[in-house]
């Protein structure tokens, strides 16, 4: 093995490495404190007057995204509304078609009733629903209605009769709550 002087490094790379990184100084610049005079100074009034002069368009490119942003909103609202008067328009004409259907229903069920007599029809009509009792029995004539709430339990031909006279009082409210 040969032996290491101090003037010789250790590694061959290493004497490569520096004077590559001494090569590097060498070119690049040294960055000081003054600035180069052929480059224009910069003072805080040419500052300001940058900032001004970008802030006009910054703004207005604002305005812009948001103007497209409201205008996008606008569209999706608009769809939606659309969306919401045709099943509007879909509800309404089932709720048309449903009330036809329980006129003639109601029409065809006071005629049965019509027909048949007193004592056959209270215990019907007994049963059922009391809101629907009397909104039969008030459709039928007086003196059948008479007939028929005379054969059904006195409580329940009291509840149908106040009934009848809550709707015919003008002064009842149709506010159920």
């Amino acid at each position: 093995m040969s032996r290491h002087t101090a003037a010789q490094p250790r590694r061959p790379g290493l004497l490569l490495k520096l004077l590559a990184a001494g090569l590097v100084l060498l070119l690049v610049p040294q960055v000081n404190a003054q600035q180069d005079p052929r480059l224009p100074t910069t003072t805080s009034e040419d500052i300001q007057k940058f900032c001004t002069n970008i802030a006009d368009p910054a703004r207005d490119q604002r305005y812009l995204l948001q103007k497209q942003e409201l205008e996008k909103l606008r569209s999706d609202v608009d769809s939606r509304i659309e969306v919401l008067e045709a099943r509007k328009a879909e509800y309404e004409d089932w709720l048309k078609r449903r009330n036809d259907f329980l006129e003639r229903a109601q029409a065809g069920l006071v005629d049965i009733y019509k027909t048949m007599k007193a004592d056959a029809a209270a215990p019907q009509l007994q049963e059922m629903n009391v809101e629907i009792a009397a909104a039969i029995i008030m459709k039928l004539p007086a003196r059948q209605s008479g007939l028929i709430l005379s054969e059904m339990d006195p409580q329940k031909a009291g509840v149908i009769s106040m009934i009848i006279s809550s709707a015919a009082n003008p002064n009842t409210s149709k506010d159920r709550s």
